[in-house]
């Protein structure tokens, strides 16, 4: 179940509320109860894990290896003339 930081506008009571995305948003403050009490906007709090993320896979080692769309990119650039090409 996510976290939701909550804030009463009248008090200024904050208070972070663990519920399901499918309930209806607080409104009364737990403080004051009045009815202006709402969500904040806030930064989400998730984490990779596992393999094939940044910081699990190239952070510790100091530099990050060269993809294969990476190296891909790099050598499409570089033109070199082949035997019996097209001028």
């Amino acid at each position: 179940m996510p976290i939701y930081e909550y804030r009463c506008s009248s008090c200024g009571v904050q208070k972070d509320v663990m519920q399901k995305i499918s309930d209806m948003p607080l409104t009364a403050c737990p403080a004051c109860g009045k009815p202006t009490f709402s969500k904040q906007l806030s930064a989400a709090g998730f984490q990779l894990k596992g393999s094939g993320w940044y910081a699990t896979d190239f952070k510790s080692s100091g530099s990050k290896p060269e993809s294969k769309s990476e190296s891909a990119a790099s050598s499409v650039g570089s033109t070199t003339p082949t035997a019996g090409g097209n001028g």
